[in-house]
């Protein structure tokens, strides 16, 4: 829909213009025409009557919005389902939650793109024994299934990086193998070292042609480095360059592995024991190597009217979004599975009438097109009667989840900030949640953590992941499921 044909333009008035705003501008725009003009006599007056007639009609008006939304677009699905439609004029302010997901126009949709991958493994002397030999085996696992066009590096590091496999093509699995057999534990966890030499891997062949992507296995803590390994972050997420992360036992940094990913919408994640290193990284590059659309980036260019406070990635898997910049990175567009999202929003005290549109703009790199954009949007409306009509059933239950694991997360925030009592009281609270869910074990736990926290002021490292990654893991579940119920 071209410029001259939109309404909104015709009136000059905005998409979110109130009733009374619509009325007065169509006023203003009469007073220019003669006296006792008709449809028939001049054109210019017939085209503003009848976008006047559209958009003062609230039905029609409502359709005609639905139309100016890119419906055109079928690289990539989407769909919105939010928590209501109308909003009662209140002078305090009102929460909106949308539950979105993306997908390819057939599930089946897959480009292959070959895969340049950067393991960069710790081998710091507390990865000695049982955890080394099960990376070791799961690197073997991995190799054997890579094709021959994928691109893969190894770099092992503790207080220095060592380049066990430099960057090269799959195609002599068993010197590869070889190499990986010769990693040996010694020194500290320096992580800078080892992700700085794991990337400059990734840059030896052409970043445009391949999926580029970073695995770090950890079990520590990094050492005076943590800032530089983040901003290391941010410029491989500008040069198409993801980071994964996975945290081996109990002893490392998680929401500093939070924010390693997050610039490039990567995941982490918690391996309670090392025999379980093999399942997290397949999945990994399971996903990586199902990709149909990367790149995937949120515009955060809203109205005033309604402010994001907060948004969880639930598909492919659960993760935290950062919502603090101008666009969000959501990461990569699977064919296997939707990417689905949550975001809480606060809208402002408005005037009855007011109708807010909530523009969604993504940007996705597709394998024939770089920075493909495509629009969705949302629309309110303050009503003095507004409609209460249920939320729907899977937006309720994502709500619900989330809410558990935020409640984990202030626990944490409040012991950090010595307010004890207060932790107390919400890892109760979260405890009598899990329990009312059907999440007997993770309900033991939180109960364990409360009565730890009681006592002693503090929480367990174990108890503050299990809980953590647990109640991550019930919202990626819930989405599977959910998806598995609609076909």
């Amino acid at each position: 829909m071209t410029d001259d044909s939109d309404y909104y333009t015709i009136l000059g008035v905005s998409q979110d213009a109130t009733e009374a705003e619509i009325r007065d501008a169509f006023a203003g725009l009469l007073s220019r025409f003669p006296q006792g003009v008709g449809e028939q006599d001049d054109p210019a007056y017939a085209q503003i009557l009848h976008a006047y007639k559209v958009l003062d009609d609230p039905d029609r008006r409502a359709t005609y919005d639905s139309l100016l939304m890119d419906t055109a677009v079928s690289a990539l699905n989407v769909t919105i389902q939010a928590s209501r439609d109308q909003f009662p004029p209140s002078e305090a302010v009102q929460l909106i939650y949308l539950l979105v997901e993306i997908l390819p126009p057939d599930a089946n949709s897959k480009s292959h793109i070959p895969l340049n991958l950067s393991l960069v493994i710790d081998r710091s002397t507390s990865m000695s024994g049982e955890r080394l030999n099960h990376v070791k085996s799961s690197l073997e696992f991995l190799i054997e299934r890579l094709a021959p066009d994928d691109i893969i590096s190894i770099t092992s590091f503790s207080d220095r990086a060592e380049v066990v496999v430099p960057s090269q093509a799959v195609n002599n699995k068993n010197a590869l193998l070889a190499k990986t057999r010769g990693i040996f534990t010694s020194g500290g966890t320096e992580i800078y070292q080892g992700l700085s030499a794991g990337v400059q891997q990734l840059r030896q062949v052409s970043i445009s042609q391949h999926i580029n992507h970073l695995i770090l296995l950890t079990d520590g803590h990094t050492y005076g480095d943590a800032d530089q390994c983040l901003q290391l972050a941010q410029q491989s997420a500008r040069q198409n360059i993801g980071f994964s992360a996975f945290g081996i036992g109990t002893e490392w940094n998680d929401r500093f592995l939070d924010k390693l990913v997050a610039p490039s919408g990567g995941q982490s994640q918690y391996i309670e024991t090392p025999i379980q290193i093999i399942e997290y990284l397949q999945k990994r590059i399971k996903g990586l190597g199902s990709i149909y659309a990367r790149n995937l980036r949120l515009s955060l260019d809203f109205p005033e009217s309604a402010t994001s406070q907060f948004g969880f990635k639930l598909s492919p898997f659960a993760q935290p979004l950062t919502l603090n910049k101008q666009e969000v990175k959501l990461g990569n567009v699977e064919s296997r599975l939707p990417l689905s999202f949550l975001l809480e929003m606060r809208i402002k005290p408005q005037k009855i009438g007011k109708r807010i549109n909530i523009p969604l703009n993504f940007t996705a790199d597709l394998p024939q097109q770089q920075n493909y954009t495509f629009k969705r949007q949302h629309q309110i409306t303050i009503v003095k009667n507004a409609i209460q009509s249920p939320p729907p059933p899977d937006l309720i239950k994502a709500v619900r989840l989330l809410s558990m694991y935020r409640v984990n997360e202030k626990v944490q925030d409040d012991v950090d900030a010595g307010r004890l009592e207060a932790a107390t009281k919400r890892m109760r609270h979260l405890t009598t949640r899990l329990l009312e869910v059907g999440q007997t074990r993770l309900a033991q736990q939180a109960h364990a953590e409360g009565e730890r926290l009681a006592t002693m002021g503090e929480l367990s490292p174990e108890g503050r992941k299990k809980l953590k990654y647990g109640t991550r893991a019930l919202l990626s579940q819930t989405i599977a499921t959910l998806d598995l119920e609609s076909e």
